[in-house]
């Protein structure tokens, strides 16, 4: 991913850029092959460096760039960047850069996707407590919150590699987009050497509202990253301990205090969510220019593109490895649901009280009585209610935690179905 936002590579895809407009300036017969010809053979990169040096006197990269390619091209230097304007490079070099990094970015999502299914699979039937305002509610499974994720995972791929479509154009219309200085053919085959489609309408440059849907979409799948570590922290958390994050081998968790097995690369994840949603708030205010172009998104795009990018491909990475290397607690999670006594199993008290013909609320306000009681008092909720002449309610069938299984499969059968989409192949 540095690679890809690399200086090196930047000036690499602009050279690509102008090279294949070259070659539609040949096809509509105005630039002669030969001398495209010669120009490809001749042309190289040159060096940041060397661009720097002459943007220091010239105060334009792109003419600076241009500058550095064509000394080396002789007289047929006369031809290259005719008919384009800065932007015409700029924009359809970063649509190449985007195209390079989304795919990635997808590998990525998919590697976590791949490794959430397996832990799910490896828990589909591992009872542990679901918590609603941090507080008990009823049973779940940990493999079923791991599928919850898993779909949320392949819902960022899909937003993803929407936007990454959306960004895949170029634009070779010149100064305001109105083609005076360049035949639109130029463009069409220039975009259908790089593997891009002409944007339909351009003014300078490529309309920002595609760079925004970009971003945003980086953001939310940041933003489902910081859920899932953060969920990861709370189960790690001492007094609750279902879970822990890998811990190697002479790790140390705290400069002071040698017992410390801190969730840290949880917390990294979360840190780095809010970069990448920040940066799709700079994309969001770069949509709207003064008429047919500014440059004022042009400085903060070339901070936050590159940086959005990496923060979440690392992200991703790490992710990926906490879920394959997480220590998952079985015997603690059954700890922790056998805490609160029994409680939860007051829906389905609930329910069978009102199916043996007790009033809703009258069922409630019996139900909670006897819950209340268990809560303040530490007590077993089931032996409280067997004592409860107001009761009468096969408590056996009320009292079973298969219950909270049985339908499991219905989930799983979704992410199977999921999983075997070639998307995800």
């Amino acid at each position: 991913m540095a690679r890809t936002w690399s200086d090196e590579n930047k000036l690499a895809r602009w050279l690509e850029v102008e090279l294949a407009a070259l070659e539609g300036w040949a096809e509509v017969g105005v630039v002669p092959a030969d001398v495209v010809r010669e120009i490809r053979e001749r042309a190289a990169p040159p060096t940041p460096e060397q661009v720097a040096e002459l943007e220091a006197r010239l105060h334009h990269d792109t003419a600076a760039f241009v500058d550095a390619v064509a000394e080396h091209l002789g007289p047929a230097g006369r031809w290259f960047h005719y008919g384009l304007t800065s932007s015409d490079v700029v924009d359809t070099a970063l649509a190449l850069q985007v195209q390079e990094a989304g795919r990635l970015l997808l590998e990525g999502v998919d590697g976590a996707f791949a490794a959430v299914v397996t832990r799910a699979e490896e828990h589909k039937l591992t009872l542990c407590i679901g918590r609603t305002h941090g507080v008990h509610a009823e049973p779940t499974t940990f493999g079923l919150k791991l599928a919850v994720w898993a779909f949320e995972l392949d819902r960022a791929r899909t937003r993803l590699a929407r936007a990454l479509e959306g960004m895949r154009v170029g634009k070779l219309s010149g100064a305001v987009g109105q083609y005076a200085a360049i035949d639109p053919e130029v463009e069409r085959v220039a975009c259908e050497r790089l593997g891009l489609e002409p944007a339909p309408a351009s003014t300078q440059v490529i309309q920002r509202d595609r760079h925004a849907e970009l971003l945003t979409s980086l953001a939310v799948c940041a933003s489902s990253l910081e859920k899932f570590a953060l969920e990861i922290r709370h189960l790690a958390r001492t007094e609750v301990r279902e879970v822990e994050e890998p811990f190697g081998k002479g790790q140390k968790g705290s400069s002071a205090m040698p017992h410390k097995r801190n969730p840290v690369v949880s917390e990294r994840i979360c840190g780095l969510a809010r970069v990448v949603r920040a940066a799709a708030v700079v994309g969001l205010e770069n949509v709207a220019l003064w008429h047919e172009r500014d440059i004022s998104h042009s400085s903060a795009e070339r901070v936050v593109i590159p940086d959005a990018f990496l923060a979440l491909d690392y992200m991703l990475d790490r992710f990926t490895w906490l879920v394959n290397g997480l220590v998952v607690r079985p015997e603690r999670m059954r700890r922790n649901l056998e805490s609160s006594h029994g409680l939860y199993f007051s829906q389905r008290l609930l329910l069978a009280l009102v199916e043996s013909g007790l009033e809703r609320d009258d069922a409630y306000r019996l139900v909670q009585r006897n819950a209340m009681r268990a809560w303040e008092e530490e007590q077993d909720f089931r032996k409280l209610v067997q004592e409860d002449s107001d009761i009468h309610v096969d408590l056996d069938a009320v009292f079973d935690e298969s219950a909270y299984t049985k339908h499991v499969d219905v989930v799983f059968d979704r992410l199977h179905n999921l999983v075997k989409e070639p998307v995800h192949a």
